[in-house]
């Protein structure tokens, strides 16, 4: 395994495997003993950061998710598990009551709910301290300094360690920042959106966000996190649920002219490199001009195992110019 520092500020920054480690649908789809073995496996081959949320996952039962939470805390609990192994979670889009969504009943990012499902979280994770919280989606009906000063709140007392934002429009991460930054107070840090080797179609709305996709890495994203090297990108669904490898799987937001030859890049580098096209795929990934952590999502040992196997592969500079010129 591979490791590398997230934050800067050495009260609060960890070192963390380049790979992390998804547990979205563990406690539900993926039924228990699975899951042990799937997080037994990755901290035996050295992975340290493990990725939940409160909300997952509320959609597999019409609950409001902590499913994910409380699983990854009796694992902990059953294994011993300490600071060694970096826990990240997520707040503001837990649904408020069973049989809602985030779409239409979120718990959102006011000061109250930031403290109130903190605790629940490390009551369920089982932990003194979280050690990486995200504002897991906007929330346009809280002010930002609001929310600033609330998790900055939690991070003073010691039951937060680094913050992060996902699925925010990178003004909004940005204004938070200069808000936090202008108050003397921790800000963002570890930005977490969907990022993979195949480019998607930001502009389709969805019920999120109805002025195009906000969950991936658009090009004004991508030029943030270049001009500000302290920030670290964690990359989700980075294998697009299967769909390098069952093309049909590709929706209409990947119906670009560049697709068809990106796909034959990865092919052919794949093939040189004896791998799988998921693993040249995590590892253009990790070690581009944009690095990233890639999140899998893993509901098997043989499918966390191929995603390892990804860490030692050096993609040579050759190889790297010929994926990225595709198109």
């Amino acid at each position: 395994m591979r490791y590398r520092t997230i934050g800067t500020d050495p009260a609060t920054r960890r070192e963390v495997s380049v790979l992390s480690l998804g547990a979205m649908l563990f406690g539900t789809a993926t039924d228990e003993a699975t899951s042990y073995a799937v997080l037994d496996r990755y901290v035996e081959a050295g992975g340290t950061f493990v990725d939940t949320s409160d909300n997952y996952a509320f959609w597999q039962n019409g609950g409001q998710g902590g499913e994910s939470e409380e699983l990854l805390g009796r694992w902990r609990r059953s294994r011993g598990v300490g600071d060694e192994v970096v826990f990240a979670t997520k707040l503001g889009a837990r649904p408020l009551a069973p049989g809602t969504s985030y779409l239409d009943n979120a718990e959102g990012l006011s000061a109250k709910v930031i403290r109130e499902s903190a605790e629940r979280s490390r009551e369920r994770l089982g932990l003194d301290r979280i050690d990486l919280l995200y504002a897991h989606i906007e929330d346009h009906d809280v002010p930002l300094r609001e929310t600033v000063e609330g998790f900055a709140e939690l991070v003073a007392e010691g039951t937060v360690g680094l913050l992060g934002a996902s699925n925010h429009r990178a003004w909004r991460v940005e204004r938070a920042r200069a808000i936090a930054a202008a108050a003397g107070l921790p800000g963002y840090e570890v930005l977490q959106y969907h990022r993979s080797y195949l480019p998607s179609r930001v502009d389709l709305p969805n019920a999120l966000a109805p002025d195009g996709d906000v969950g991936w890495v658009g090009p004004d994203l991508a030029s943030y996190l270049r001009a500000e090297p302290g920030l670290t990108l964690v990359a989700y669904s980075p294998l697009l649920k299967g769909a390098y490898v069952k093309s049909e799987r590709l929706g209409e937001e990947y119906a670009l002219p560049s697709t068809p030859a990106r796909l034959a890049a990865l092919r052919a580098v794949a093939d040189e490199t004896g791998a799988t096209v998921n693993q040249v795929v995590l590892a253009w990934l990790m070690g581009g001009d944009l690095p990233a952590i890639p999140l899998v999502g893993c509901s098997s040992v043989a499918q966390l195992d191929e995603a390892l196997g990804a860490v030692d592969l050096e993609l040579t500079a050759e190889q790297r110019a010929r994926l990225d010129a595709a198109c």
